[in-house]
């Protein structure tokens, strides 16, 4: 057995693109091995800035025969379905393929009778395929050269077994070179050993495990932080993407001018973050940011990075120049003052502006303003109008980043109170399956309020989400309405709150898009549920008689899941099975149960269960529900015994009729609490 090596050298990948790519090119290769019906006892890949490389070990040297049949088509199936059986093996003709009989008639097989080669040969065959046929998000063409790459591709190594694999492709030849780090330590080195690789690059200043230089980053970083008495601030997503960005990481702490640190820490955090890629600083005493950053450096320099960290606090102060500037002018005047100026910003081509959407908001706030007990009514609508003002100021045209934040901040600046404020800096929550709903009532109205709205007004231009396009990211939106009311307990009838949306935009507006808007938000609870562990049959089965309220649906499918949970439930589900069956092979009608006709003391002591199961008028209210679950569980030992002792389908017309009646009653009682028959 014996190890491979391959690394394909370029010009810096993309941070967002390496994982990816490290991912196909683990499963590209993985697929090529299966084929050969060859297992490797390990398989790693790396990836850097410049390079993207693969570690095999436990390969042969030789690959084993391979035997192998092929079923076709039929002899006498259509000539394209013969031609697509061709063209899938590589062949021309049937000349080479043999006719074999069976039950279902004469068809093609291929035989394929393979002696094993060399394995070095078969990766050079394949090898260059792969390369060439390599996605990436975007790629780029260079010279005279055909290949496509996310950069150019400045060299391939490529050993098996401490051997050069050889192979060009696109005029590059593989060999056992690869380089160091590109300013620290530039000449070519020999490397023709998988357990060499790591190693020889570390030695040449290049961390080639991505998952190294994210810890090196977090570690050293916290370090610098704590020397200067603050924690850095948690941001695994910029520490990968830093690591993304050096092979051989160096973290270095500046300072923030003290003249920028009255500026909100979500300013001063976007233009580091966002704008420099800088690590964050908090102070443990305030919890407000600390006067500090940490910058990623990709080389060690004689000054200790003395000159870089100086450049970067040039850079970075310039910038926080520009959101000071934009802080001031902000202020001068009121949040309110630039309504008038969203009639100018289109929120959609049909569906008006952003101003005729701060409208439709600041009405539907009014309306679900009563589903929440504890909020501020006035508040609310207040926050609605003014929640998209803060498009139009300077800071957010500036930093796109900081919409809804900014506008908590003018709000509360201009005296709109905490609850104002507050609602207008979460209206965007939740911005995904990661992020909390609003903190506050206020915030949640809102919040369901800009959903809701935007919801409707795609549904009525037929902007639908499509397979796994969803471009104005309904979806999410549709997850968040089900989250904020789930999260925050609020019974709400969506249905009529859907079609008030929908006549604000179009007092004509169909109840029939309301339905299927309730639909479509009905699937996305189904998924959300899912992922709580309720089977989606459950939830269909909860569904099944409708509603609109998602607390109450999801409650409901958590009580249904319960009780068939239990041995009685499971049991129950079974006997509803078993009867409904029998009901729908014999064809019968419902009708009542005639006692006098009830034969033995195994079905009196049915119908006589099925009649003390009663519960409330209606089953919305969540103990009602228990309760008639509960009730439906005593039924499991009649149903049983039932089943054991009755044979429904009796000589006589009538008694068969009157047990039929019977399982009718069982199916009925148990219909009020869900569909069973759509449980799995």
């Amino acid at each position: 057995m014996t190890d491979f090596l391959l690394e394909l050298y370029s010009e810096e990948i993309p941070a967002g693109m390496q994982a990816r790519a490290a991912e196909e090119l683990a499963r590209r290769f993985t697929a090529f091995l299966d084929d050969l019906n060859i297992a490797p006892t390990s398989l790693e890949t790396y990836v850097a800035p410049q390079r993207l490389a693969l570690l095999a070990n436990g390969l042969p040297t030789q690959l084993p025969d391979r035997a192998e049949e092929k079923k076709g088509p039929r002899v006498d199936a259509p000539a394209k379905a013969i031609e697509g059986f061709l063209r899938a093996n590589g062949l021309d003709n049937t000349d080479s393929l043999t006719v074999r009989d069976d039950a279902k008639g004469a068809f093609y097989i291929l035989e394929i009778n393979e002696q094993g080669g060399a394995l070095a040969n078969a990766l050079a065959a394949f090898l260059p395929q792969m390369i060439a046929g390599f996605t990436w998000p975007k790629s780029m063409r260079w010279g005279a050269g055909s290949l496509r790459w996310v950069r150019p591709l400045r060299s391939v190594l490529c050993c098996l077994d401490g051997e050069i694999v050889p192979f060009s492709v696109d005029g590059l030849v593989s060999g056992d070179s690869s380089f160091g780090h590109r300013f620290m330590a530039p000449d070519a080195l020999s490397i023709s050993h998988a357990a060499d690789y790591l190693r020889v690059l570390e030695h040449a200043n290049v961390l080639a495990d991505a998952a190294i230089r994210e810890a090196m980053i977090a570690e050293t970083a916290a370090r610098l932080a704590a020397d200067k008495g603050g924690q850095l601030v948690e941001d695994s997503q910029l520490v990968r993407e830093t690591a993304g960005l050096v092979e051989w990481p160096v973290p270095l702490i500046g300072r923030i001018d003290d003249d920028f640190m009255d500026l909100p820490d979500e300013v001063l955090t976007s233009v580091m973050r966002t704008h420099q890629k800088y690590l964050a600083v908090r102070d443990p005493a305030t919890g407000r940011l600390a006067p500090y950053f940490i910058t990623v450096s990709n080389i060690v320099t004689a000054d200790n990075g003395a000159a870089i960290v100086a450049g970067n606090e040039r850079v970075l102060r310039a910038r926080l120049a520009d959101a000071r500037f934009f802080w001031d002018q902000d202020r001068r005047n009121a949040l309110k003052s630039h309504l008038p100026e969203l009639d100018n910003v289109t929120f959609h081509a049909r569906l008006g502006t952003v101003g005729d959407k701060a409208e439709r908001m600041k009405k539907l706030a009014g309306l679900l303003a009563s589903a929440f007990d504890t909020a501020d009514a006035i508040a609310a609508t207040q926050a609605a109008e003014l929640a998209k003002a803060d498009l139009v100021s300077g800071m957010v045209y500036e930093f796109p980043e900081l919409q809804g934040i900014m506008g908590g901040y003018y709000a509360a600046h201009d005296g709109l109170g905490r609850a104002v404020a507050a609602a207008i800096t979460d209206h965007y929550k939740p911005a995904g399956p990661a992020d909390s709903i609003p903190h506050g009532a206020e915030g949640c109205i809102v919040a369901l309020a800009d959903k809701i709205d935007t919801l409707t007004g795609f549904w009525l231009i037929d902007e639908k989400p499509t397979g796994s396009k969803d471009p104005y990211a309904l979806r999410r939106a549709a997850l968040g309405v089900i989250r904020i009311l789930l999260e925050t307990d609020t019974s709400l009838a969506l249905k009529p709150v859907f079609t008030a949306a929908l006549a604000l935009y179009d007092g004509d507006a169909a109840d029939a898009l309301a339905d299927d808007l309730m639909g479509f938000l009905a699937e996305r609870l189904k998924v959300h549920l899912r992922e709580q562990g309720i089977s989606h049959d459950i939830v269909s089965a909860v569904f099944a008689d409708g509603g609109d309220d998602v607390v109450d649906l999801a409650l409901r499918a958590e009580k249904l899941a319960a009780f068939l949970a239990t041995e009685d439930g499971g049991n129950l589900l079974a006997a509803y099975r078993r009867a409904n069956g029998i009901i729908e092979k014999a064809d019968a009608e419902a009708g009542s149960v005639n006692a006098d006709l009830l034969q033995n003391d195994e079905e009196k002591n049915l119908a006589k269960a099925i009649n003390a199961v009663r519960g409330s008028k209606t089953l919305a209210d969540h103990d009602a529900l228990q309760k008639y679950l509960t009730a439906l569980a005593t039924l499991r030992a009649p149903v049983d015994a039932f089943f054991e002792t009755v044979m429904v389908n009796d000589d006589n017309a009538d008694i068969r009729q009157n047990r039929l009646n019977l399982l009718h009653g069982l199916i009925a009682k148990m219909r009020r609490a869900a569909a069973f028959d759509l449980i799995e």
